[in-house]
């Protein structure tokens, strides 16, 4: 069976300016880390409420483009939320490692979700030798979850 992770990647050009890259899909991949999270949706969502100021904190412009679109965002940024946490678990590193939105959920034409990485969480993940990033998001009524794999 023939794997083909879609990573996107935001990789910082000489000029200072961000540019948005796909990697080439490979026939396998080594993980590297694996990180998984869970957000309880009412919780998130009564943060949101209690702080205006967290979504635009917590979430990259492209992420809020596509959930400001939705009904009831909140349990799609709480699986978001949950992606950037469980992108820190791959990487083996804490809290305040990278800004929130040096991590982004991207959805692509056929709605799969993909990462953005960029910034901070990018020097660390080239860093652990990661080339390409999986990344699985789910949510009931009440929780959100994320999985994360980040690839040789």
């Amino acid at each position: 069976m023939e794997v083909r992770p879609a990573a996107l990647r935001v990789d910082v050009n000489p000029t200072g300016a961000d540019q948005v890259t796909q990697r080439a899909p490979v026939s396998g991949f080594a993980p590297i880390g694996v990180g998984i999270d869970m957000v309880d949706i009412e919780r998130f969502g009564a943060l949101l409420k209690r702080r205006g100021s967290a979504k635009r904190r917590l979430f990259a412009p492209e992420e809020l483009a596509y959930t400001d679109t939705l009904a009831n965002p909140v349990p799609s940024l709480a699986a978001r939320f949950a992606a950037k946490e469980a992108v820190m678990k791959a990487l083996g590193v804490g809290l305040g490692s990278f800004d929130w939105g040096d991590v982004a959920v991207w959805r692509n034409p056929g709605g799969a979700p993909s990462l953005i990485v960029r910034g901070r969480a990018a020097e660390l993940a080239d860093g652990a030798g990661v080339a390409n990033w999986l990344v699985s998001l789910t949510h009931t009524d009440s929780i959100a979850a994320a999985t994360v794999v980040a690839c040789a």
